[in-house]
């Protein structure tokens, strides 16, 4: 479990503190292209800008696709703090924007004697992060699964946000938890390993104070 590892994840020096939070790259988290390149390098070339661009980048359909992407989502989360949302409010929609990719990913397949069945990576995603966002104080952004060399089992390798009231190990104990859960009774999916990752945090939820009723006197 990492939390805000800068080999991986840091946006660029001249990105304001108040945005890092919700800079797109930093809730995918370390996700790894195709080509092999992370989306974190790609965005952050991308963002440096040079007047000698990388000569993969500037060939690799993967890499335009993701810089593309995360262009537009961070043109999204710029006109959200515009309109001063909550940082959580703006977390959200990012999130939600991340989430809204349409590829289907890996085909993986269920847990079943034949090992026929399959699936699609980003169904089983959906139900992850679905998962991992029922526990108090998470917030899923990315789910990536890895099939084992033999095709029967995967590796489930999640980004995450977190609020820092309670201590992190628990926290993640009760996300694995959920998800092994999850893997196993709403999917049918044999898991070797859930490996999170904790890259960004989270606003903790305050109930607002009760308003003191005034004395009736007499």
């Amino acid at each position: 479990m990492a939390l805000e590892d800068p080999r991986a994840t840091s946006p660029p020096q001249n990105v304001p503190a108040s945005d890092r939070d919700t800079d797109p790259a930093r809730l995918i988290g370390d996700e790894r292209l195709p080509c092999g390149r992370l989306v974190s390098h790609v965005w952050e070339q991308s963002r440096a800008g040079s007047d000698q661009p990388d000569a993969h980048t500037a060939g690799c359909t993967y890499c335009r696709q993701a810089t593309e992407g995360l262009t537009a989502l961070d043109a999204t989360t710029r006109s959200l703090r515009a309109q001063r949302p909550s940082a959580r409010t703006v977390a959200d929609r990012v999130v939600r924007a991340v989430r809204a990719e349409a590829r289907l990913g890996r085909i993986l397949p269920l847990d079943e004697p034949a090992h026929e069945l399959r699936i699609a990576e980003t169904t089983v995603a959906k139900v992850l992060r679905r998962a991992a966002d029922r526990i108090p104080g998470v917030r899923a952004a990315s789910c990536r699964l890895t099939p084992n060399e033999a095709g029967t089992t995967v590796i489930i390798t999640m980004t995450l946000a977190a609020t820092l009231d309670q201590p992190l190990p628990s926290r993640a104990a009760q996300v694995r938890q959920a998800v092994a859960d999850a893997s196993t009774h709403e999917i049918g999916l044999a898991v070797s390993s859930i490996d999170l990752n904790i890259v960004s945090e989270l606003e903790p939820v305050t109930s607002p104070e009760p308003t003191p009723r005034k004395g009736t006197g007499s």
